[in-house]
């Protein structure tokens, strides 16, 4: 699963591709900003380590599991 994560005074979004199991990202980003924590811990499928400060989330937008079709069929 893919999530953009859009971050304040940045042109660009951070995407973070999510390991199997972490459907629940929308929530346990919610905490960490509602808790008050200075940062947000999310680890990506290849084992990459990401910190983000919690204050300079704008959105969070989380994609679909779905396989994308290849080809011309659907």
């Amino acid at each position: 699963m893919d999530i953009k994560i859009g971050l304040a005074d940045s042109p660009r979004e951070l995407t973070i591709k999510l390991p199997e199991g972490q459907d629940d990202i929308i929530s346990t980003v919610e905490q960490a900003i509602d808790g008050g924590q200075a940062t947000l811990k999310v680890e990506d499928d290849k084992g990459r380590v990401y910190l983000i400060r919690t204050d300079r989330i704008v959105y969070v937008e989380q994609g679909t599991a779905a396989a994308r079709s290849v080809g011309f069929m659907r």
